[in-house]
């Protein structure tokens, strides 16, 4: 035992990093030798026994007790969300507390021999200076386009270039596919999926969906550095690491774009086209995902995530929901937009995502009838007289989206495939 005693309250960063690592732990690791193993390397070693002793006393039901309280009867999405955190615990004991998931980075040299790349190279990717901000577009590493919205403005796409992108494939492979998302998280994960985000909502008397304003833009460089310092990565790599995912807009790429949102590209910031970019939306907004969670279950209510849209259904009071939700997203440096804010009852359509829950998670019937009828005169009159819109594969198009019209009805699934098996493509 160490003689070291906790005479004042430890600074704000490392109880935010010790909450962030004890936050899925259960009764089987909540001892004091666990969790001073699992803080080690956030406090100084001879504060590692006091911290644990400390947060035992305070908090002596561990943060996931729920897994062991839960009757036999307990509501299955509960139980399913519940044992998801709880592999998320097996993961961090399967691999050492204190080590971060994925692959060992202890250097910047490390980094440029897992992504196959001399220190140069990785230097000039990483852009510390961010000097190509104002080199010609053959020298940026990002190709910008933007996209209009459905209710208005546009959505800037900054995509990599296939060197870059390769670059950030390897990190979300080997450094962010292991890292755990908040299990109300359920898009750009292992397993995730829209329906696995809308099915939760399914039958219940009120669904609450809110949408965060600008969310990719928003999420700084120093937020991606404090994300990967969590994984436990040096200071130094998680800075290469954060720089090679981030990108700070060229000035003439954000002529005419609304002053806020020019703002927020002008910075450092996550790139919204870079295939590392919804991993690390996952990790930084894991707090507020937990926050969230707190909240719904104070109301009887659930709460899940997919990518910037948030969703609660079963609230006692939906509009305190509504109302207290965008207080918390802002103290997390976040926004709502308050024109996508809708409280669907159960007399109309709720829908999430493009997904009705209703009754059972499903695509609308009217996406379902359409794609049916283009495979019906596709059968009739050829594949090409439907591909009005010039698509180059186009029965991998239409494939696609009998992919998404499917989902959750097995019915629709079958019907469709038995309809396209009738073209000739």
């Amino acid at each position: 035992m160490t003689g070291v005693e906790l005479s004042r309250r430890l600074p704000r960063a490392w109880r935010y990093a010790i909450a962030d690592r004890v936050e899925f732990f259960t009764a089987a690791q909540w001892t004091e030798e666990f969790v001073a193993a699992a803080v080690a390397d956030l406090v100084p070693v001879d504060h590692a026994v006091p911290v644990a002793r400390t947060l035992l006393a305070e908090h002596p039901a561990p943060p996931l007790s729920i897994v062991d309280d839960l009757p036999v009867a307990a509501d299955r999405n509960v139980l399913l969300s519940a044992l998801e955190a709880h592999r998320t615990v097996q993961l961090l004991e399967s691999k050492g507390s204190g080590t971060p998931p994925g692959i060992a980075l202890p250097d910047v040299a490390s980094i440029a021999r897992m992504l196959d790349l001399t220190i140069p190279e990785l230097e000039w990717f990483a852009d510390h200076g961010q000097w190509l901000r104002h080199a010609g577009r053959p020298l940026r590493h990002y190709r910008v386009r933007r996209i209009a919205k459905p209710a208005g403005g546009v959505r800037v796409i900054e995509a990599p270039k296939p060197r870059l992108a390769e670059a950030q494939r390897r990190i979300l492979r080997r450094v962010l596919d292991d890292a755990g998302a908040h299990p109300a998280a359920r898009g750009f994960r292992p397993g995730g999926s829209v329906l696995a985000y809308a099915a939760p909502h399914v039958g219940t008397r009120s669904v609450v969906r809110l949408d965060l304003h600008d969310c990719f833009p928003t999420v700084t460089a120093p937020r991606v550095r404090a994300a990967f310092r969590r994984l436990g990565h040096p200071a130094p790599v998680a800075a290469v690491l954060a720089d090679l995912c981030t990108v700070a807009t060229p000035g003439d790429e954000l002529r005419g774009l609304d002053p806020w949102q020019a703002a927020a590209l002008r910075g450092r910031h996550l790139p919204q086209g870079a295939p590392t970019s919804p991993a690390l939306v996952n990790l930084v907004l894991r707090r507020l995902d937990a926050r969230l969670t707190g909240l719904a279950r104070s109301q009887g209510a659930r709460y899940t995530r997919y990518g910037d849209d948030l969703a609660f259904s079963g609230a006692l009071d939906s509009s305190l929901i509504a109302g207290v939700v965008p207080k918390i997203v802002a103290s997390e440096g976040l926004s709502v937009n308050p024109r996508k804010t809708r409280i669907m009852r159960a007399g109309a359509r709720q829908e999430l995502a493009g997904v009705v829950v209703n009754a059972r998670a499903q695509i609308p019937r009217g996406e379902y009838d359409d794609l049916r009828a283009l495979l019906h005169n596709a059968a009739r009159f050829g594949a090409a007289s439907q591909n009005r819109d010039g698509h180059a594969d186009f029965r991998a198009h239409v494939y696609g989206r009998i992919a998404w019209v499917a989902q959750g009805n097995e019915h629709r699934r079958e019907r469709l495939l038995n309809l396209a098996a009738r073209v000739y493509w």
